[in-house]
């Protein structure tokens, strides 16, 4: 399976070729699960369009849509372009681990976690800083926002703090809205 292909629109938005290299082999690297899986193995937490085979997918590209359209408007936008790209990459990975490194049946509260320490651990496979490492890994980190408790209200995961952070949580939040009626081709690619 060719991984990055499957993201081959969302890497077009990413314009810096040091970070769109870097993307692909992250994504290379993912676990193949992340491919085929729902968005939300209840169907409780996500439209319609992330229900089902490849479910994880179609939401990752609705979260990294609402993040280029906004990232393009003039009135919302004050990110440089290096940094519109960093968003980007931050959002294809985001749920890139969400049932584990070795696929559980369940979501784990701890997988924006297991993303940032697998970007890490990959770092020498890439062309990124260090500071754009901890640029996408704090985004990644955070971006579930308030649910960031498990189920004994322990806190797990950091609230976004940063304004990248904010950012891609509310790009990710946006796109597991119930309203979102998302149509998508049969490659999984949003129909404009």
């Amino acid at each position: 399976m060719d991984k990055s292909y499957i993201f081959n629109n969302e890497l077009s938005y990413i314009k810096n070729d040091r970070i769109k290299v870097s993307a692909k082999k992250l994504i290379e690297l993912l676990p193949d699960y992340f491919f085929e899986i729902p968005a939300s193995s209840t169907g409780k937490y996500h439209p319609s369009f992330s229900l089902g085979d490849g479910g994880l997918v179609r939401h990752t590209k609705v979260a990294v849509r609402i993040a280029y359209e906004l990232l393009n408007n003039k009135s919302v936008n004050n990110y440089t372009n290096d940094e519109k790209d960093l968003i980007i990459l931050s959002l294809i990975l985001h749920d890139g681990l969400k049932c584990g490194i070795e696929q559980e049946k369940y979501t784990r509260i701890d997988h924006p976690l297991l993303v940032s320490k697998y970007i890490k651990d990959n770092q020498n496979k890439i062309e990124l800083s260090n500071n754009e490492i901890s640029y996408i890994t704090e985004a990644i980190e955070s971006h579930m926002g308030e649910w960031n408790k498990d189920f004994n209200n322990n806190e797990v995961l950091p609230l976004p703090k940063s304004k990248q952070s904010r950012f891609v949580h509310m790009c990710d939040y946006l796109a597991s809205r119930k309203f979102l009626d998302v149509k998508f081709d049969l490659d999984n690619n949003i129909l404009e």
